[in-house]
């Protein structure tokens, strides 16, 4: 598996999930719209580990939606959720989505 990106939201194939179960299925919200990425079709579990989410796409296929771009189809397996920063002269902040 590879990388799928969606906005700032990176999603990396991983060998297994840790942490918290979270109750909801929110990867990123955005600090300036109040967008949110989240699996909205799908069966899927996300988990949380020292600030860290990871999610677990237990269907097929999960879809991955957000208000502004492009519903992303998800397999089946283990990801880490990374979110995208940018660099600025006065240090990295995290992408305004």
């Amino acid at each position: 598996m590879k990388a799928i990106r969606q906005g700032d939201v990176i999603l990396l194939p991983v060998e297994q999930v840790d942490g918290q179960k979270k109750l909801d299925l929110i990867l990123a919200e955005g600090e300036v719209t109040g967008h949110k990425h989240k699996i909205s079709e799908g069966e899927a579990e996300l988990y949380e580990k020292d600030g860290t989410l990871y999610l677990r796409v237990l269907s097929d296929i999960a879809l991955l939606t957000h208000e502004e771009h492009q519903a992303i189809p998800i397999p089946q397996g283990n990801w880490i959720v990374k979110i995208q920063r940018e660099y600025e002269p006065e240090g990295w902040r995290y992408v305004a989505d």
